[in-house]
C-alpha cells in the first residue's frame, strides 16, 4: 500500500513537471514567433528602402543620360548594374546576409556615380565655356549674311562630330593584379598577399582621325572600399585636378596599339573582392573595367 502511495506521489510529481515544461516551451516558442515575425517586418522595410535608393539612382542616370551625350556609354552600363541589382534584390526574400550585401554594393555603386558625375560636371563645365565661346562668335557674325551664319552654323556642327569622332578610343580593357620577378617578368596573380603592382592593359584601337604623336594615358584602380590604390599623382586639367594611380605616354600612330601600365601597391590597400579601373586620355575618361582579387 505504501509503495503504491509513493508511486502515485512520483507520477503525479512528473507530471507537475512536465505540464511546467509545456507552459515555458509554449511561451518561448509565442515569443519566438513574435521576434521572427517583428525580423521580417523590419528586414521587408529595410529591402524597400533599398529598392527605393536603387530606383532614385537610376532616375539621376537617366537624368545625365539625357543631358550628357559625351559620357552616354559609360553612364549607361552604369545604369545597367544598377537595374541588375534592383532586380536581384526584388528576386530575393529579405534576409540578414543579403541586405548587408546589398548595401555595401548602394556604398559601392553611389561612389561610382559621384566619380562619374564629376567627370560630367568637368565636361559640361568645359561644354559652357565653349558655348558661352560660340555664343560671342555667333552674336559678331550676326551682322553678316545669312548665307554666311546658315555656313557657320553648319561647319560648327561638322567640327564637333568630327572631335567626336577623332577621340581616342580603347577596347580589350582589363585589371589584374600581377607579381614582379626579379627578372622583370611579370606574372599575373589574383591572390591579394602575392601580388605586387596593379596591371591595366588595353587596346587603342585604330583611327586615321586622331591627331598621331604623343598620347598621355593616366589609370585609376579603387579597392573594394573605394579607396585609390596606387602612386596618388595629381594633374591638372582645365576641369581641375584629378589624382591617378599611375600614367604613362605612348606615341600612337593611327594604328593599333597594345599598353599595359603597372600601379604601385601597399599592402593596406589590398583587400579582397572587386577592384574598378578608369582608363583617361589626358581628361577624357575613355574605358572602365573591374576585376577581382582574393
Amino acid at each position: 500500500m505504501m509503495t503504491e502511495k509513493k508511486n502515485n506521489t512520483a507520477l503525479k510529481i512528473l507530471i507537475g513537471v512536465l505540464a511546467v515544461a509545456l507552459v515555458a516551451l509554449t511561451i518561448y516558442t509565442v515569443r519566438f514567433y513574435n521576434e521572427e515575425k517583428e525580423n521580417k517586418v523590419i528586414l521587408q522595410k529595410e529591402k524597400a528602402a533599398i529598392e527605393n535608393e536603387l530606383n532614385e539612382l537610376i532616375v539621376k542616370y537617366d537624368e545625365a543620360i539625357d543631358e550628357n551625350e559625351i559620357m552616354d556609354q559609360n553612364l549607361v552600363n552604369a545604369r545597367e548594374r544598377i537595374n541588375r541589382l534592383l532586380d536581384s534584390v526584388k528576386d530575393y526574400d529579405a534576409n540578414l546576409v543579403l541586405i548587408t550585401r546589398y548595401r555595401r554594393e548602394i556604398s559601392n555603386l553611389k561612389a561610382e556615380k559621384d566619380r562619374l558625375f564629376r567627370v560630367v560636371d568637368s565636361l559640361s563645365a568645359q561644354n559652357q565655356r565653349m558655348a558661352m565661346t560660340i555664343d560671342s562668335t555667333q552674336t559678331e557674325l550676326s551682322q553678316k549674311t545669312r548665307l554666311s551664319d546658315s555656313l557657320q552654323t553648319t561647319n560648327q556642327s561638322l567640327a564637333n562630330k568630327v572631335d567626336r569622332a577623332s577621340q581616342l578610343k580603347i577596347t580589350s580593357l582589363r585589371g589584374e593584379g600581377v607579381i614582379v620577378r626579379n627578372s622583370g617578368k611579370v606574372v599575373e596573380n589574383d591572390r591579394t598577399r602575392r601580388i605586387d603592382q596593379i596591371r591595366t592593359c588595353f587596346t587603342i584601337t585604330a583611327n586615321e582621325l586622331t591627331e598621331a604623336g604623343e598620347k598621355n594615358l593616366y589609370v585609376q584602380v579603387y579597392n573594394p572600399e573605394n579607396d585609390l590604390v596606387g602612386d596618388k599623382i595629381p594633374v591638372a586639367h582645365d576641369g581641375g585636378v584629378m589624382v591617378y594611380s599611375a600614367k604613362s605616354s605612348v606615341y600612337y600612330e593611327n594604328e593599333e596599339l597594345d599598353v599595359c601600365i603597372l600601379a604601385n601597391t601597399v599592402e593596406e590597400k589590398l583587400l579582397e573582392g572587386n577592384y574598378k579601373v578608369y582608363v583617361y586620355n589626358d581628361a577624357a575618361l575613355i574605358g572602365t573595367a573591374s576585376f577581382g582579387l582574393r
